[in-house]
Order: C-alpha cells, then structure tokens, then sequence
C-alpha cells in the first residue's frame, strides 16, 4: 500500500439557495447618523429595484466556506500535480502574472500610436531576441495564437517560399510518433499526408525516410522529442536527407520543455518550428486558453513571416508593413499579449542558466518516474526518455484491467490522471510528464500511488473496474455520452 494517501474530502454541498434562512445577512452596518431618504424618491424609481425573488439569505462564513468548498471540487496545480504527458501542466510564478497585470501591460490596446506602444514594443523585440537565441534561428514572428496555429503558420511559410522556387509540391511527410495536429496542419494548407513508421527505438526510420523523400514531398513535420517522450537522435541525417531534396524540416516545439538550455533546433538542422510559450514559458493555459505559438525560421523563410514586423525607426521601435513576399496577417494585431509578458519575465527571472536547469529537472523527474515504476508497467520502447515516459496497460490487461481504469482509480488517490491511450502507436498509453516543478515529495507520493494501482490490480481487478469510488460522481458512460450526446436542454 502507498505511504501516503491524500485527504480527500467528498461531502456534498447543498446548493446556497438551500442553505437559505429567513433573515440572515453577511454584513452588519451601523445605524444611520442622517435622516433617512426614500431611495426612490432620491434616485427614481426606474434606479431602484425591488427585493429579489428567492434572494438566498446566508451569512458570512456560510458563503465564504460554501464558494470555498466549491473552489476545490475542480483539480487545480496549485492542490497538486498533472502527470499529463505532452501538455506540461506544470506550476507557474505568480511574478510572471503580477508582471502581466501592470497596467501598462493589461490595458495596453493595439491601436495605441506607436510613440505611446515603445513599452510594449520593447516587450516584442526582447522576447524575439530571447527565442532566437533559445532556438538557434534567424527570425521569428510571435503572432500565431498557440500550437496548433503556429504549425499552419510554419507550413504555409514552406509553402511559399516553394513557390517561390516554381513548385509548392504536393505531400508533407510526418511520423507517426507526432503529435495528432501535424497532419490535420498539413491538410489545411493543402498537402496530402504520407506516414513514417517509427523503428523498434521508437525513432524515425532514417532507412524508410532516404527511400520515401522525392520531388514531390514539401517537408517533414517531427515532434522532437516525440510523444513518445524520446529524442530524434537522427535528426541531422534525416535534415541532411530532406535538404538534399529540396525539402524542408518542420519541427513541432510542442516538447521544447525537454531542450531549453541543451540543444537548439537551428544547429541540427531545423528549418522552421513553433513554439508553445505557454507549455515551457509560464502561461496556465488548462481549459482552453490563453497560447502563445510563435514561429521561428531560417533566413531563407524569413521574407515570407506574416506581416507587419517590428523595425526600428531611428530610436525608436515601428511596425513594417512593407513585406511584399510575406504570407500576410495570420492574427489579428501582434498576438497574445499578455501571454508575451509572461514568457518574457519567465525568461528573465531564471537566466540561461536558470532555463537549463529547469530543462534538467524536467528530464531528471520524468527518468526518475521511469526507473521507479519500470518494475510495474510495461514499457513497449526502451530507449532514453527525455520531458515524459509512456508505458503501456499490457500487464493488466490481462486481469481485465485497461489504462482508463487505472486512471480513474488515481483520481481516489487524489492524483490527475496522466494522459490515457496517447500517443496512438501504443496500445494502452499511460503517458506521464511530471515538469521540472515537481519535488521529489510529490514525485514519491505519486510513484507510490501507481505502485498501489498495479497491486490492486493483481489483487482486486474488481475494484479498478468501478473506479473512482472516492468521487461526487461516479464512472460515466463515456461510451453512450459520445455516442448520444444531449445537445439540447429539454426542462420537461
């Protein structure tokens, strides 16, 4: 059994409107030193509203512990961590959303004139640098909105300075270790999609690559390092191959988490990637937002960045709109702000060296889960992982027992689930990123929490069959939710 089992609170909370009692109220005030006034007759009747209907009467303490109890029913980092592999839900300082709410920075609009914007002008050009010289590149454009926007903007780049050169072509190549939205990426600037098999390591087959690149294939997009938590250690000769043929490597930067302060792109040989700031550079992005996907590229790529770019003017920081071979606006203004802010101050507060470091606690912590919970699951590609670890449910499926049934079971351990049955090349994934903020405490706690799993299910598969148990809701349908969705309330 585990060491430690967090405490985890289950009571139900009555809704306010039942918690109400005629006439309680959270606030006291003194009695009136002045004559009293008709609000009406002061302000107008049309300004003045009656009591509300059913107004739940409560008092103080009732409502701070009510919203409070509530506050916790979600799973949040700062109760604890998220083992979720290729999303780096990790912990973010709260200096970096202090800076970010200056208001210089908070209120700062677009359409300003550009002498009263240098503030945040400066803001643009310090973080380009700062991910210039991270990547390795020669230029970069912070407009893209997140990951996924970035990758398109990425594709449409290769294409135009293709057909620039006389022949967009016609496939993008991308492995099958890759995260799902490369080829969606691909398809959407018009290429078909042809797949790379991943080698017994887990790697791109260097062999398979040098036979399928011809004149028609545009680029490669890797994921480096892969889903599969492992790094392209061919990765030269595959540009070395591409480049040959006229043919462009793309770079997902989805896991640049895993290189910061150890390797740069630009130097093997990366022609263009983005960058999702708010995965490695401090933007809590859970639920759908707010990103950051810039876009950083080779000098032949950089006539073709959406417009405007920032120049300086004299002393002074301008937009230049004069780029007759870019791919025009791929955002509306200059991107995600505040999203900017925040990386820039990550970036600052920790320093080249700093930014190393987090890299190697990242590495250090996922190796560290490996090694502890290699003796439990399966682990279908043995090589050296990097920012995440993907084992498989082959051991318990054969009592019954499937990744999402062990992940339902961690949330009664108090723990997120990690990533379930990603990436697709492994049947049954549990795909576990703990970030470099996690401590060892955390780590332990949870390493134990998976080694009490896999005992349970040796023991009691039963048990994981029905999990959560420890939860308001128990196991849903799933299954009859997607396949019948209720899409429409009917109150009746």
């Amino acid at each position: 059994m585990i060491r430690k089992v967090r405490p985890h609170i289950t009571q139900n909370e009555d809704l306010i409107f039942e918690r109400s009692s005629p006439g309680k109220i959270g606030y006291q005030l003194p009695a009136l030193d002045v004559p009293a006034v008709d609000p009406k007759a002061a302000l107008g009747s049309d300004n003045v509203r009656d009591e509300i209907a059913d107004f739940p009467e409560v008092s103080e303490v009732e409502v701070i512990r009510h919203f409070t109890r509530l506050s916790t029913w979600n799973y949040a980092i700062d109760l604890g961590m998220y083992p979720l592999g290729s999303c780096t839900m990790k912990y973010n300082p709260r200096v970096n959303e202090l800076v970010a709410r200056l208001d210089g920075m908070a209120w700062a609009h677009p359409y300003q004139p550009e002498e009263l914007s240098q503030g945040s002008m400066e803001v643009v050009a310090q973080l380009e640098q700062a991910l210039l010289e991270i990547t390795g590149l020669d230029a970069v454009t912070l407009q893209p909105a997140a990951g996924a926007h970035g990758e398109l903007t990425g594709i449409l780049l290769v294409r135009a300075l293709l057909e620039s050169r006389g022949n967009p072509r016609k496939r993008i190549l991308v492995p099958d270790s890759a995260h799902g939205t490369n080829p969606a990426t691909a398809m959407m600037a018009g290429y078909t999609v042809g797949n790379i098999k991943s080698n017994a390591k887990g790697l791109m087959d260097v062999e398979q690559l040098a036979r399928i690149v011809d004149e028609d294939v545009a680029a490669v997009m890797v994921t480096n390092p892969s889903t599969l938590g492992v790094f392209e250690e061919n990765i030269v000769q595959c540009a070395e191959i591409l480049h040959a043929k006229g043919a462009m490597l793309y770079m997902d930067g989805a896991n640049m988490n895993a290189l910061v302060g150890l390797a740069r792109p630009g130097d093997f040989g990366v022609d263009v990637m983005h960058i999702n700031l708010h995965k490695t550079f401090s933007t809590p992005h859970g639920g759908g937002g707010p990103g950051g996907g810039p876009v950083a590229v080779t000098k032949a790529l950089e006539p073709f960045l959406p417009t405007p770019r920032l120049a300086k003017k004299g002393a002074d920081w301008t937009w230049n709109y004069d780029l007759p071979q870019s791919i025009g606006r791929v955002r509306a203004f200059y991107g995600n702000f505040g999203v900017l802010v925040r990386a820039l101050a990550y970036i600052m507060a920790h320093g080249g060296p700093g930014l190393r470091n987090a890299t190697i606690d990242a590495l250090l912590n996922a190796n560290y889960i490996r090694y502890k919970l290699a003796p439990y699951f399966d682990l279908p590609y043995d090589s050296p992982n990097m920012h995440e670890v993907v084992f498989s449910d082959q051991r318990q499926a054969k009592k019954g027992v499937r990744t999402g049934d062990m992940a339902k079971r961690l949330i009664d351990y108090g723990f997120h689930p990690y990533t379930v049955s990603f990436p697709t090349i492994v049947h049954g994934a549990l795909m576990i990123e703990p970030t470099e903020t996690e401590s060892k405490m955390e780590l332990d706690l949870f390493i134990d929490a998976m080694i009490s799993i896999a005992k349970e299910v040796d023991d009691e598969p039963e048990l994981l069959k029905n999990a959560p148990h420890l939860t308001r809701t128990k196991r849903v349908d799933e299954t009859g939710a997607a396949r019948r969705p209720v899409l429409r309330w009917n109150p009746k």
